[in-house]
């Protein structure tokens, strides 16, 4: 996610708005253009990526908070040649038009809106849908008042907090994003939240550039800074018995919202069927930390889930 507070160091600012190398399979991954619609879904348009055959099995990848759907478009083409994939951008993130008002009814809304418009389920397979941090909850919601709809779910980093460290309300935010007189500038005021170093570069300045947009008077980011304001759930820990159909759960291995409390906590509550995998040498941005251990961790959950 992109997060425009005053941060300590800027990952890209010594870049001077220009890319950092990458890799090949970086290179290669992105250069498998997704393509590109915006779909209806209760009133608000949203930003719809995919990318493989339609008739393949379908997978569905879903980002965090303040993130946007090409956050999965160097991840996506991993999976491309066995699957029929798909990201959302949520609505009030990324390419996606704001709402009045969030609510886990509408971010399912959003989720079967892509699977029907992806084709997802084409192929006669119900799709799995895989969700990053706070992508994680709209998916917990759909494993539990959706489960006859899906094959799966992957919970990544998905940290629900024991009810004494429950969320107590919605974070402070301006009511407008700050606005950047260049791209550079703006830029180099991106950060991974929460805070945390990021050794692949490249990847950040993708989701950096995915992340603004050009308005009057220079560059601002894309998400909607009162959507915690506007925003309502259920009860996570609640939820989490209540899965209901094969699911499993990633982290990576220093995440800060996954200590051994939080883990154990959420394990103890989910049904003994959950998966777990830990992906070593990663944060909280565990795709971005370690993009080609995820892939194969991925890999290997979907392929036993075949």
């Amino acid at each position: 996610m992109a997060d425009d507070r005053p941060a300590p160091l800027s990952l890209l600012g010594p870049f001077q708005g220009q890319k950092p190398p990458a890799p090949a399979w970086f290179e290669a991954a992105i250069a498998a253009a997704p393509e590109r619609s915006r779909i209806p879904v209760e009133g608000a348009e949203i930003e719809l990526l995919a990318w493989g055959e339609v008739g393949q099995p379908g997978l569905l990848f879903l980002h965090g908070n303040g993130a946007h759907a090409d956050w999965w478009s160097f991840i996506a083409p991993f999976f491309a040649k066995d699957w029929r994939c798909a990201a959302i951008s949520w609505s009030g993130m990324g390419g996606s038009d704001w709402r009045p008002a969030y609510s886990a009814q509408l971010f399912a809304a959003e989720v079967f809106a892509a699977v029907e418009a992806a084709q997802l389920d084409a192929g006669g397979v119900k799709s799995i849908l895989v969700g990053h941090s706070f992508g994680s909850f709209p998916t917990l919601y759909c494993s539990v008042e959706h489960a006859d709809r899906l094959r799966g779910v992957v919970m990544v980093d998905s940290s629900i907090q024991p009810p004494e460290k429950r969320w107590r309300g919605p974070p402070s935010r301006p009511d407008a994003n700050r606005v950047y007189p260049t791209l550079e500038a703006a830029l180099s005021r991106f950060r991974l939240a929460p805070p945390q170093g990021c050794e692949n570069l490249y990847i950040a300045d993708h989701i950096a550039r995915g992340s603004l947009k050009a308005v009057e008077g220079g560059w601002t980011w894309k998400f909607d800074p009162a959507i915690w304001q506007r925003f309502s759930m259920p009860d996570l820990g609640l939820l989490l018995p209540r899965i209901a159909c094969p699911a499993a759960m990633m982290w990576g291995e220093r995440s800060g919202l996954m200590p051994a409390e939080t883990v154990d906590y959420m394990v103890g509550e989910m049904p003994d069927s959950v998966l777990r995998v830990i992906v070593p040498d990663a944060d909280h941005h565990v795709m971005v930390d370690q993009p080609l251990a995820f892939v194969a961790g991925l890999r290997g959950l979907l392929a036993g889930w075949a």
